[in-house]
């Protein structure tokens, strides 16, 4: 996996959207975790399928790309599958029991939900947050990376 760090550039309409989609991918990772400890034998599947009951019940929630709320599932198991393993290694004093997020400052989108532009300067977001289009700024060169991006 490539992860690669640009500063975005916007106007405030659209930090607010992207604070918005912050505090969406936040509510939905805490969503699952709070059904993980309410509900007994509860899996990495659950969770997923969880996130489009969210996204029926809630509309902001539906106005995240399904694999940014996808992603904020897999972070939440992410940190119970962690919890298991330390119990099953029986690491001495606290076990890092899955926390509700109280600071969180990305949301996650992995194949879908944004484009790269042609020249590669600027990306825009096409989830229902209207988040829209952001220039890039960076040390990187992103000339090599495919263009077949959705």
């Amino acid at each position: 996996m490539l992860v690669f760090e640009f500063k975005a550039y916007g106007n405030s309409a659209q930090l607010v959207a992207i604070d918005d989609a912050i505090r969406t991918a936040k509510f939905i990772r805490n969503s699952c975790i709070r059904l993980w400890m309410d509900v007994k034998g509860i899996g990495k599947n659950d969770l997923q399928k969880y996130c489009a009951v969210l996204a029926a019940n809630f509309p902001f929630a539906n106005e995240l790309n399904s694999m940014a709320r996808q992603a904020s599932a897999e972070r939440a198991w992410s940190s119970i599958s962690r919890f298991y393993d330390h119990c099953k290694k029986g690491i001495s004093g606290l076990k890092g029991y899955p926390q509700f997020q109280k600071d969180c400052r990305s949301v996650e989108y992995k194949t879908s939900g944004w484009k790269l532009a042609d020249n590669r300067k600027s990306i825009t977001f096409t989830d229902k947050k209207g988040i829209g289009r952001l220039k890039l700024k960076g040390t990187r060169d992103l000339h090599f990376y495919g263009r077949s991006n959705k």
